[in-house]
């Protein structure tokens, strides 16, 4: 059994809205209602979870009626890793897989969900994106994560921009942020993650450095641009429009 969480506990502030941010309107749908209609094509989960915020778990609700879905709260926002953390008692012990989506990520297909937890997987699968650079709609990825790789081109972890050195900024591997990981490695090694970085958050990224560090093969499954795009502000918004026909 595999099973999907998928995060949307933020708020809608950078977007200009009094609604939850994967609420606000792509061409006069929800921005999150596009990537649950591909995770329901999928078949991966017949019931995701949604992790949610106690301010807007009812508006998320009531606006997702038509969705067979668990709500998971997080109670206080302390970052990926704390968030998915919290559904762990949602989780079935037989889990095989755990796919950690963002519902403000509109664009990945089903296909590329039933790829995710198909791949040989023992500890966690990344999906990068790789950039020719950072100019016109590309500069929506500058503030993501980099990819950092080492010896033999094996992935040594995940270091979120606000933490990136100068010469880090300068990757163009970015991580879009969805990650697979299996059940039981997942659950053993999150509580090792810790908040000693800028934003003084858990960042579910960590994992691939622990893994990395446990002399684990970190999994990658390349994903392109157009798929991989968030929406976190009205200009990304434009830009999400414009690749709707």
């Amino acid at each position: 059994m595999n099973r999907i969480v998928i995060l949307a506990a933020g708020k809608g502030t950078r977007m200009n809205s009094e609604l939850p941010k994967v609420l606000v309107p792509l061409k006069g749908k929800p921005i999150i209602k596009y990537l649950l209609d591909s995770v329901f094509a999928s078949g991966v989960d017949v019931k995701p979870c949604i992790v949610v915020s106690p301010d807007n778990k009812e508006i998320i609700a009531k606006n997702l009626s038509e969705y067979n879905l668990e709500y998971v709260i997080q109670d206080k926002q302390l970052g990926t890793g704390h968030a998915v953390s919290c559904a762990r008692n949602y989780l079935s012990p037989d889990t095989k897989n755990v796919l950690v989506l963002y519902g403000d990520h509109p664009f990945l297909s089903s296909e590329s969900m039933k790829k995710f937890v198909a791949a040989e997987n023992n500890s966690l699968i990344i999906t990068p994106t790789i950039l020719p650079d950072f100019n016109d709609w590309h500069q929506n990825f500058y503030h993501w994560g980099r990819i950092v790789r080492g010896t033999n081109n094996k992935v040594e972890g995940i270091i979120e921009f606000k933490d990136s050195s100068e010469a880090q900024k300068l990757i163009t591997e970015v991580n879009p942020g969805f990650m697979v990981f299996d059940y039981k490695w997942l659950f053993e090694n999150i509580d090792k993650l810790k908040d000693d970085n800028k934003a003084q958050e858990y960042y579910l990224t960590d994992l691939a450095k622990v893994a990395f560090q446990e002399g684990l093969e970190v999994g990658t499954i390349n994903i392109e641009a157009t798929e991989a795009m968030g929406i976190n502000s009205l200009e990304e918004l434009k830009i999400a429009e414009s690749l709707i026909s």
